[in-house]
């Protein structure tokens, strides 16, 4: 384990005593009441989540702030100098929502921020972020237009050209002779970003896209156009750079179809298995890039699913798992830091600013995560495959 990271560690198992006392705990609003884990003895540093806990996307959104709870119920049980108390806001994957969402949080006196969660809402919410130098560490917006020109915007997830190009490479090197074909939404930062290095990375390898078709939001209910078009171009691997909404509808239509080509998915898919109604018989055989799996045998996920199911009642999915690990970064970089509750949200944005490109993190989503001044998180993501409803390695 790095140097930096040690510290973590250290202040996970070491008892602290401190002379500073916390301050009684503020009211959160009636909507959204706060969640607090921390110790009343210790100065706690207040981590908002946001990200949408209602509508079509709540399954991403309920699970960063449920990781993100469990984080930090652990940190603070540790009894370290690290404490946290957390509040979470809905944003309905809106950006405007998310603004609003991220203006009450800053109201309640948040310092840091774990979100927002995707990429629209992350985008929007950065430029904010940026303005009042409130620091921001996005558990799953890929897009490299959050980070863009903003020192103090950070991601947990691997960026969309990382995901393009590791889904490239990943079937030119182990599916030879694959014929592609790429479907996806024209109208979503994510999904578009994901397709252009993807289809460039292919080109430069060699890889035969025969087909591609997109839609839009407004068009996610029919993908007979797009499914019919890549069974007539011979497509026998279909990348699905898209969330696993639509993406359950071009199972579905597949299947009633007798379209039986190779699903090649990305991060947006996991969820796709817990989504209500789907017949997760469909996902047999789905192939998708994630950098985490609940299955894994190591003891630090096996720990944590346990907690999650616990504590929820279900799997937790990758976007758990990343604001599980953000919330552990923080307590890497504020320690790495030197910060104290009591600094104001702007100073510790200039000290944080200052540490995450000097420190390395475990975590449940990468071994040895670091960190460039553009903000990307450095970790490789691993291709898994759907097997009787659970998620094995190829």
């Amino acid at each position: 384990m790095k140097k930096k990271f040690a510290c973590l560690a250290m202040a996970m198992v070491m008892v602290l005593s401190l002379a500073a006392c916390g301050s009684k705990k503020e009211e959160a609003p009636a909507a959204a009441p706060a969640e607090s884990g921390s110790d009343s003895s210790v100065s706690a540093f207040k981590v908002g989540t946001i990200g949408p806990l209602s509508g079509d996307a709540a399954i991403y959104g309920q699970a960063v702030a449920n990781g993100a709870k469990i984080a930090v119920e652990q940190i603070n049980a540790a009894g370290g100098a690290i404490q946290f108390e957390l509040q979470s806001q809905d944003d309905e994957a809106d950006g405007e929502k998310s603004v609003n969402a991220y203006n009450t949080l800053m109201d309640w006196g948040m310092q840091v921020m774990v979100g927002p969660t995707t990429t629209g809402a992350s985008i929007a919410v950065s430029a904010q972020a940026n303005a009042d130098r409130t620091f921001m560490l996005t558990p799953s917006a890929s897009s490299v237009d959050v980070i863009d020109g903003k020192d103090n915007v950070f991601q947990v997830c691997f960026t969309d050209p990382n995901q393009g190009i590791a889904s490239a490479d990943y079937i030119s090197e182990n599916m030879a002779g694959a014929k592609v074909a790429v479907i996806y939404r024209n109208d979503d930062a994510y999904s578009q970003g994901i397709r252009d290095t993807f289809v460039s990375e292919a080109a430069d390898k060699g890889l035969e896209v025969v087909y591609e078709g997109t839609f839009t939001a407004d068009t996610a209910t029919d993908f007979s156009v797009q499914l019919t078009g890549a069974q007539s171009a011979g497509a026998d691997t279909v990348f699905l750079p898209i969330y696993y909404q639509p993406a359950s509808v071009i199972l579905n239509q597949a299947n009633a179809m007798g379209y039986e080509p190779t699903f090649f998915g990305v991060d947006g898919m996991d969820g796709i298995l817990t989504m209500e109604g789907f017949d997760t018989s469909l996902a047999e055989g789905v192939m998708l890039l994630t950098p985490f799996s609940a299955d894994a045998e190591d003891e630090r996920t096996q720990t944590f699913v346990k907690a999650y199911q616990d504590q929820f009642g279900e799997t937790p999915n990758q976007f758990a798992a990343d604001a599980y690990d953000a919330v552990y970064i923080y307590a890497a970089a504020l320690e790495a830091a030197g910060c104290t509750a009591d600094m104001s949200t702007a100073d510790i944005c200039e000290a944080l600013v200052g540490v995450m490109t000097t420190i390395s993190v475990d975590g449940l989503t990468g071994q040895g995560m670091t960190w460039d001044a553009s903000g990307a998180v450095s970790k490789a993501p691993m291709a898994v495959i759907i097997e009787n409803g659970t998620y094995v390695l190829p």
